[in-house]
């Protein structure tokens, strides 16, 4: 059996620390302008900034669970913990994305009621809390855009910044048609507008962080053409037990038992099978897997295992 180590080194730490620095200082300037809305939504009444400032308040938990989550998948490995605490990063996302959900379908539903019987939201002081909106959240996100191909979790806090940005641009349009026209209703459009941004944008954040629980194979990982070219690799005769998998962002794992020649147990030819196979799946497909476990194994040893899967 071969598992082929990959240290992550100083250039990883610096990533990771790089990172939490993003998210807390995305934090501090998120924190404030929630409070800002807060109190916008207090004097104005408006459902879309109300909506706006529930957001933002997702935006703030979930920056604090994202900052949370970096500062651990700092933490190194332990023999309990073997890759550290960097799922935590998933375990964050998937709660964020629960939230935006739930915010999501309240919004829908208020909005939808609030057409019907429209609340008065004076138009001047919804511009001026909406701009505020509005640039805090762009300077967050000119902080957060840097790395959020880094991780999963970067990339849900950028995501629910983004979407509250694109709300406050929904309060303000709100503000200056209520400002012009007196089209109270244009509060509630604001609403559901805000809320079918958040939406579609949790539920894909939702199903991308349950994969990664659920063990699916990653995005890009064709198994079948895996299992292809591994029987490519000289003296390999059957592959099986292949499983693929995704730790966290930028972490994906490779498993199989493969079956070789038994003469390259005695000639010396199975530990330059086993650098065969690793080297394949680390610089031959599109994802590079670089942690991957390979059992060699005689075709007799098949009588020795309770089951094999594809």
């Amino acid at each position: 059996m071969g598992d082929h180590q990959h240290h992550h080194g100083a250039h990883g730490a610096a990533g990771d620390e790089s990172n939490r620095r993003r998210l807390a200082v995305a934090f501090g300037i998120t924190a404030a302008v929630f409070v800002a809305q807060a109190v916008g939504a207090v004097l104005t009444g408006s459902l879309a900034l109300l909506v706006d400032t529930a957001h933002m308040l997702t935006d703030v938990a979930g920056l604090a669970i994202a900052l949370f989550a970096a500062s651990l998948a700092l933490r190194p490995p332990s023999p309990r913990r073997t890759w550290g605490f960097r799922r935590a990063e998933i375990l964050a996302a998937l709660a964020q994305a629960a939230v935006l959900l739930a915010v999501g379908v309240y919004a829908l539903v208020e909005g939808v009621s609030r057409l019907a019987g429209p609340a008065e939201a004076p138009g001047p002081g919804l511009l001026v809390f909406g701009i505020v909106g509005l640039v805090g959240n762009v300077v967050a996100l000119l902080v957060l855009a840097g790395g959020r191909s880094a991780s999963l979790n970067l990339r849900a806090a950028f995501l629910e910044v983004a979407n509250d940005a694109l709300g406050s641009v929904a309060v303000i349009v709100a503000a200056v048609v209520i400002a012009t026209t007196g089209w109270q209703r244009a509060d509630a459009v604001a609403g559901l507008v805000i809320a079918l941004l958040i939406l579609p944008r949790a539920a894909k954040l939702l199903t991308d962080s349950a994969n990664v629980l659920l063990e699916s194979t990653p995005a890009g990982i064709d198994l079948d053409q895996v299992r292809a070219r591994l029987l490519e690799v000289d003296n390999v005769e059957s592959v099986h037990d292949l499983h693929a998998s995704l730790v966290a962002t930028g972490l994906p794992t490779i498993s199989a038992h493969v079956v070789v020649r038994d003469a390259c147990f005695r000639d010396g030819q199975a530990p330059p099978v086993l650098d065969a196979l690793q080297r394949c799946v680390a610089t031959e497909f599109d994802v590079s897997v670089e942690h991957s476990t390979f059992q060699l194994e005689p075709a007799e040893h098949a009588r020795h295992e309770s089951s094999t899967h594809a």
